[in-house]
């Protein structure tokens, strides 16, 4: 234990010493006009640096705001669950007896929304688990089918 700093046996001696420092001529805090100038100067570059980064980095360094970014995700998860439900769709179309008669009658309809509306009706964007059609799955199977029947009559 003899390797150990002893302590001071005064606790306070040092306070006269400091307050010794301290009260050296001049105010400590007085600053010169350029040195407060050349800071002024400073802290408006930063904030001018600031705003500039930030004007940049949202218009065209790909920054978003936290609401845009779920926006933008629940969008790709949206379309990701559509483009994996669709083949089943187009599967379970095929799958009935009479499918070429329903996709003759999906046909005549022009717009993809009555298609969509066709392909509901029939029970085939009915997924399973589900006791009511995916309306953008079942237009993205309309598209399919009908892309589809295009290839078939070309090949």
């Amino acid at each position: 234990m003899s390797n150990l700093v002893q302590p001071p046996s005064d606790r306070h001696a040092w306070l006269p010493q400091a307050i010794s420092i301290l009260s050296v001529k001049g105010d400590i805090m007085d600053i010169s006009r350029e040195t407060k100038a050349t800071a002024r100067s400073v802290l408006w570059g930063a904030v001018a640096g600031a705003m500039a980064l930030a004007i940049v980095g949202f218009s065209w360094g790909g920054w978003v705001t936290g609401g845009s970014a779920e926006t933008l995700a629940a969008s790709r998860a949206a379309t990701a669950v559509v483009a994996a439900l669709t083949p089943i769709c187009v599967e379970k179309f095929r799958q009935t007896a009479d499918a070429s008669a329903n996709l003759t009658e999906m046909k005549k309809t022009t717009y993809v929304s009555d298609q969509g509306k066709f392909v509901e009706k029939g029970g085939w964007a009915t997924m399973p688990g589900s006791t009511e059609p995916n309306s953008a799955v079942a237009r993205a199977c309309a598209e399919s089918l009908g892309r589809e029947k295009a290839v078939e009559q070309r090949g």
